[in-house]
């Protein structure tokens, strides 16, 4: 009873930023998202029945209590669920950066997800899996999925999943990561969240922002606009990181070279350079773009960050058995 898992993260063009359930993972709002190549999670998964605990293993390391935990209780759920009595060993590397502010969650749950279901003996729908992910972190729920990837906020279990919205990414679209700290963050996606939809008084404009981008940039995938994706992309990011700020006490995931960096992509732009930036829960910045203009972003990018603060990240694919 073993399997082995791979899921990429994903990088939210269009973010949620606030759980109406958090037993549930319900969303406040849709999402949507690009999964990338460049950084994943491989997770195996092994029930024992000699073994009288979980044993968590991550990037070599036995895991800290209160990362073991959030994963001996999700495993619990998939014990539940596919009436399984073992306790497993597991044993996860990321190609990410945890809690960051690049998605390492999102990756570790859905990898973790999808080889603890198969190392049960069950291959469900990658619905289904989708649904079970976001039971470990909401953004997970998308990871499942390769390429543009809509999560449906939904009202219960069982209408909250994701979908792609179009796989096969193949019209140009690209991001560079700009590695600017990743350490672990301060204020946790989980917790910042959550003090924003409670304390900033514009949180109820916040939801109709992403109604309303929802639609814009479903509209721009279907016309193949990169152009177009990456500024509706850079404004919603604003507006969320907006919402930070003025919550109560206020706070921001931004430090001097996220802004550096905001300067330099806007920069860019006014010079004829097609290239827009989102921003997570960390001071990393995604830089979005057409894949014809790469070279001229990454070398001046790189004039500034280093060549070795950069990476390049393509659309990637959704979870994969290995």
């Amino acid at each position: 009873m073993k399997a082995t898992a791979r899921a990429h993260t994903n990088i939210a063009l269009v973010k949620y930023w606030g759980k109406k359930d958090l037993k549930l993972m319900l969303p406040q709002t849709d999402s949507l998202s690009l999964t990338l190549d460049r950084f994943y999670t491989t997770t195996k998964v092994e029930f024992d029945p000699t073994l009288k605990s979980d044993q968590i293993q991550i990037d070599g390391q036995i895991a800290k209590p209160k990362v073991a935990k959030r994963v001996s209780d999700f495993l619990t759920l998939v014990r539940e669920r596919y009436q399984v009595s073992d306790f497993a060993h597991v044993t996860s590397i990321n190609n990410v950066p945890m809690a960051a502010g690049l998605a390492s969650s999102a990756s570790a749950f859905a990898a973790l997800a999808a080889a603890a279901t198969w190392a049960s003996g069950h291959h469900p729908t990658r619905q289904d899996l989708s649904r079970l992910a976001r039971m470990g972190s909401g953004s997970a729920t998308r990871s499942i999925f390769g390429g543009l990837v809509q999560w449906h906020a939904g009202v219960d279990d069982a209408t909250s999943f994701a979908e792609p919205i179009e796989e096969s990414v193949d019209f140009g679209l690209e991001m560079i990561a700009i590695l600017i700290d990743t350490r672990e963050k301060k204020v946790s996606s989980r917790g910042g969240m959550q003090h924003v939809v409670e304390t900033s008084p514009y949180y109820p404009a916040w939801r109709e922002v992403v109604k309303a981008d929802m639609a814009k940039i479903k509209m721009a995938i279907a016309k193949h606009d990169v152009n177009e994706i990456g500024h509706i992309a850079q404004t919603n990011a604003l507006r969320m990181h907006a919402l930070n700020l003025a919550a109560d006490p206020g706070f921001t995931y931004f430090n001097s070279q996220t802004l550096a960096a905001m300067a330099t992509i806007d920069n860019l732009h006014e010079c004829g350079v097609n290239c827009y930036y989102t921003m997570d829960a960390g001071p990393n910045v995604k830089v979005i773009y057409d894949q014809a203009d790469r070279e001229t972003i990454f070398n001046t990018l790189a004039a500034q960050f280093g060549a070795d603060h950069l990476a390049v990240a393509k659309p990637g694919p959704g979870v994969e058995e290995l």
